[in-house]
């Protein structure tokens, strides 16, 4: 296991290097200055502005201090928010983000699970038939346009929710909704059939065999099973949510990352611009690295086949 965790570990650092360097590259690739939007014209003030960003070194020394910024954390200051560094933006809008991406995978999984294993257990029922249609409809709708119907309806037209911003428990539950409902639909149909597959398993009937009661058949023996799939594609699922979050909150007024990646785009903050997706890249691949050891930990057969492959 220990092998198996630093293979991935190493991994993970090769991935966040070709990250950084192709964000740096297609940056650097696009025609012109930061500073061309500006309103003056006084080129020693531009001059001057490149130079304190070291815009004007040779790209080899750019990348070099930009390699520098990733490894100490220090991404300096923005370009358009030249008072403000872009790890103090960081800090202010990454927990908010986090808080959104952290409750909606909650929200998903949670809700997921339930859904699609009381529709294995109702097999052909108005519970699955019910459940599914849900998960058809929950996987079909963008969130972004699933957002746009719920302000619509649940702030506008009935009054019932708040419409945006990040203030109290009820801001959350729109943004929310909007993000779990596509992953919460995944991970329903990926259990229920997952679930369908193990309860016919014979380790499933001996226990109904020895008078287990079905509580206690489905939480400790069948559930943990039919999970398996669900942690497997939890990865790619965690950064879908996190990063989709940067469209929903730019819908719900929500002041995160995303609030301050779209800017920085716009404005061709190129600090800040590399600095958010090397900050983000990282965590992603750094929770990436975490389901592959929990995975490694949960489905012994993993090690078992290194085993077998080195024998």
């Amino acid at each position: 296991m220990l092998k198996y965790t630093l293979k991935r570990f190493v991994m993970m650092i090769a991935t966040i290097l070709i990250i950084a360097t192709l964000t740096f590259v297609l940056m650097h690739s696009i025609p012109g200055s930061p500073f061309n939007e500006e309103r003056t014209t006084n080129e020693a003030i531009q001059e001057n502005l490149e130079r304190f960003y070291k815009l004007d070194q040779p790209l080899p020394v750019q990348y070099a201090y930009y390699l520098k910024s990733i490894v100490t954390f220090d991404f300096g200051p923005s370009i358009k928010k030249p008072n403000e560094s872009v790890n103090e933006l960081l800090a202010r809008g990454f927990p908010i983000s986090f808080e959104l991406g952290m409750t909606t995978i909650l929200v998903a999984v949670i809700s997921g699970i339930l859904l699609g294993t009381f529709a294995a257990l109702r097999h052909n029922g108005v519970i699955d038939y019910a459940a599914m249609t849900f998960a058809v409809f929950g996987i079909s709708i963008p969130n972004f346009v699933l957002a746009t119907l719920l302000i619509q309806k649940l702030a506008v037209d009935w009054n019932i929710l708040p419409p945006a911003t990040w203030s109290s428990p009820l801001h959350m539950i729109l943004p929310v909704a909007a993000l779990a409902t596509g992953p919460m639909a995944i991970i329903a149909r990926l259990t229920r059939s997952s679930m369908l597959e193990v309860l016919t398993q014979d380790y499933i009937k001996m226990a109904r065999a020895k008078g287990l009661s079905p509580f206690r058949i489905i939480a400790r023996h069948a559930l943990r099973n039919a999970l398996m799939p669900v942690v497997t594609i939890m990865g790619t699922m965690l950064a879908g949510i996190l990063t989709g979050t940067f469209v929903i909150e730019k819908i719900f007024a929500i002041p995160g990352m995303g609030k301050y990646f779209v800017e920085s785009i716009n404005n061709r903050d190129y600090p800040v611009i590399m600095g958010t997706t090397v900050f983000y890249s990282s965590f992603l691949v750094f929770m990436l690295f975490l389901v592959d050891i929990v995975y490694g930990f949960l489905d012994p057969r993993i090690k078992l086949h290194k085993k077998e492959g080195e024998a």
